[in-house]
């Protein structure tokens, strides 16, 4: 292996540890980590108004995914589960869909019986988020409104689960 092909690989190895921790991989300059979640409002695919102000006192997970994410769509039952089972502790999911037609995110959440609020997202609140270039990218939001952690791409559950166990714990 070249040697800039092996330092490219540990930065990537070394950023993956770093996200399984409950960290973020990009917590570079202009990283929402440690930061306030920025607030927007929009209507929900039911027409009803989200507003990310309201949900301080909660922990927020802001999952950004897509219909044809298939690492989005292995997340969503996660989702529904810990949407029922943390709830009652003050947990909310708000879940950003970056199709560009409501109609198959309506079909799929039907679908998947989701039990949180989804909004359709657009490229002004991708940016807002620090330029959400794949999928999914979740935050994860403390009850204050800061960004307490950032898990890009799938296969994070269960880090992302102990880090809302841990911010839920945390009065």
């Amino acid at each position: 292996m070249s040697r800039p092909v092996c330092i490219a690989f540990r930065a990537a190895t070394l950023a993956g540890f770093m996200l399984l921790a409950g960290g973020a991989i990009g917590a570079a300059p202009g990283s929402l980590l440690h930061k306030p979640a920025p607030d927007f409002v929009r209507k929900d695919i039911q027409g009803q108004a989200v507003d990310m102000a309201s949900y301080r006192g909660r922990v927020v997970l802001l999952t950004f995914w897509a219909t044809w994410c298939a690492p989005c769509q292995v997340e969503m039952p996660h989702f529904v589960r810990w949407q029922s089972e943390f709830a009652p502790q003050g947990f909310q999911i708000i879940a950003v869909s970056m199709d560009d037609d409501a109609a198959p995110v309506v079909a799929l959440t039907r679908k998947r019986h989701v039990n949180y609020p989804v909004v359709m997202g657009d490229e002004r609140l991708g940016i807002l988020y620090g330029g959400v270039m794949g999928l999914p990218v979740n935050f994860l939001i403390d009850r204050h409104g800061m960004v307490a952690g950032i898990f890009k791409g799938g296969s994070h559950l269960d880090a992302m689960k102990a880090r809302i166990r841990d911010l839920l714990a945390a009065r």
